[in-house]
């Protein structure tokens, strides 16, 4: 039987940085924060290592970060939204560390900050070399789980969201202990983060499946820019599933890239070298793995001995994996790291659909474009969560009508464990016409025989997007239409298609 609950307030739809940022910016608003995972669990935020970026310093202004923002974009980037990002940046990253999170600061307590590839500037704010995401994420969760007005409820996973026939979202439908429980509210903000889980080979924590992305689709939402997946060049390849990440701050510190003879290679690819945009370092390095020549990360020199004190997730991951990068080069490879697209978005985490907001990474506010500059995702979530909350704390209640529960099937692990190796093959780094038309009919047969699982309709509208765009730009790169010429951004006007029925 299912179970009904009223919320006179928001719900919040995730616990990373974004979901977090929206609930506490929503008081005195009461806030309802669902996961399914345990707090700092499940969540790409808590992984993060680069840090945040933000305009900090004497030598930086917010011109230059949006503009560095805009360029990495590939060309479809929104100007206004990258300034609006650049401009509150600062204000963001202070606000956390007011909240407690121990950014690294120099000896008169100005923030340390590294350079990251493409950024003019060295303006990326980071804690111990590699523990931005998991110290920031700490220091929040005391601050929610202190806060009066949020309400955290774990182990509730997300299978469908209340409509009603005007299309507005009127709250969410939630598995909580095997028991269905919807859930009525004035407003519900999704922050559910990415779609590296439909992914073989991410860096991601392999419960991030689009599902979030998929259901605001079938409950009609607009689409923006689903094709661009960031791959992450330097996924430590030892053979773990999700992948740990070697930061780019070890590139930003000196290290640099190499073959199996020891000889680098990236100068070949891109005048920046090792310091290029992830797109061209990411293409670069699955060239070298291809060709034979196999692709690894030197930080003998630029760390070495440091390695324990300065890159301390790096350093575990590798010696987890047999591998000493204090002096031993550190084997890498490409993995789906972060999407650029998401549900449609304005600056304050509107969608097409009243009553639902999005916000992080499975919203698109046009910010990255076709590229995501380093260190802007959890400055985003920061900036765009808060935004998101205060917005949907200003929601009204709306008049009682019928509701209908959008929802879809789970994918069974079969079914999903091949959905990740068609995507890695068909959607990654380099994509074919031939490719992603056999990925597409591959999920329309899923689809058939599974139905409309909010995976499948995520990675569906990755494929079809993918194989729409016939050039390449940013992280979208087509082998078979090598040339940038439609500097457009998609927009895909989902029709509603999912399992409804009264709720």
């Amino acid at each position: 039987m299912t179970e009904r609950i009223r919320h006179d307030g928001v719900i919040v739809v995730g616990a990373g940085l974004a979901g977090f940022s929206a609930a506490l910016a929503a008081a005195p608003a009461r806030v309802l924060l669902l996961s399914e995972a345990p707090l700092n669990h499940g969540c790409s935020s808590a992984w993060a290592q680069g840090g945040v970026a933000a305009a900090l310093s004497d030598d930086d202004a917010p011109a230059l970060h949006a503009a560095d923002t805009v360029a990495a974009g590939a060309g479809l980037v929104v100007p206004a939204v990258a300034a609006l990002l650049a401009e509150e940046g600062p204000a963001a990253v202070r606000r956390l560390a007011d909240l407690g999170a121990p950014f690294d600061r120099k000896a008169g307590g100005a923030f340390s900050q590294s350079l990251e590839a493409a950024h003019s500037r060295a303006r990326v704010a980071r804690v111990k070399g590699d523990q931005a995401g998991r110290a920031i994420m700490e220091a929040l969760t005391v601050a929610v789980r202190a806060a009066r007005h949020i309400e955290v409820r774990t182990g509730a996973k997300l299978v469908g969201l209340l409509q009603d026939g005007s299309t507005r979202i009127r709250g969410v439908v939630v598995r909580i202990d095997g028991r269905t429980v919807e859930i009525a509210a004035r407003a519900v903000v999704l922050a559910t983060g990415g779609i590296g889980g439909l992914y073989a080979v991410t860096t991601t924590p392999a419960e991030l499946k689009g599902e979030g992305l998929g259901l605001a689709a079938l409950a009609g939402a607009t689409i923006a820019d689903p094709e661009f997946v960031q791959f992450h060049p330097t996924a430590i390849d030892i053979g773990r599933d999700p992948a740990p990440l070697a930061t780019e701050a070890l590139r930003g510190e000196g290290a640099v890239l190499v073959d199996a003879n020891g000889e680098r290679f990236m100068a070949r690819y891109h005048p920046a070298a090792e310091l290029a945009p992830r797109d061209v370092v990411a293409r670069a390095i699955h060239a070298e793995r291809e060709a034979g020549r196999g692709a690894f990360l030197d930080a003998r020199e630029a760390v070495g001995a440091h390695f324990p004190d300065e890159f301390p997730a790096v350093f575990a991951a590798c010696m987890g994996g047999g591998v000493d990068p204090r002096t031993q080069l550190i084997p890498v490879a490409p993995a789906c790291h972060y999407h650029m697209g998401g549900i449609a978005t304005d600056i304050d985490g509107r969608t097409s659909l009243p009553g639902l907001y999005a916000a992080g990474e499975c919203a698109s506010t046009g910010v990255h474009g076709a590229n995501r500059l380093a260190s802007n995702s959890l400055l985003e979530a920061a900036v765009f969560g808060a935004r998101a909350g205060r917005a949907a704390a200003r929601v009204q209640a709306a008049p009682e009508r019928p509701l209908a529960v959008v929802t879809g099937p789970d994918l069974p692990a079969e079914a999903l464990a091949a959905l990740r190796e068609a995507m890695s093959r068909d959607a990654g780094v380099v994509r074919t016409a031939e490719g992603l038309a056999r990925l597409v009919a591959g999920i329309d047969t899923a689809q058939a025989g599974h139905g409309q699982a909010p995976a499948l309709v995520a990675a569906r509208l990755v494929a079809a997007a993918a194989l729409a765009r016939r050039e390449s730009r940013g992280g979208h790169f087509r082998s078979d239409f090598p040339d940038a010429v439609a500097p457009e951004r998609t927009f895909v006007a989902a029709a509603p298609g999912a399992a409804r029925h009264a709720a």
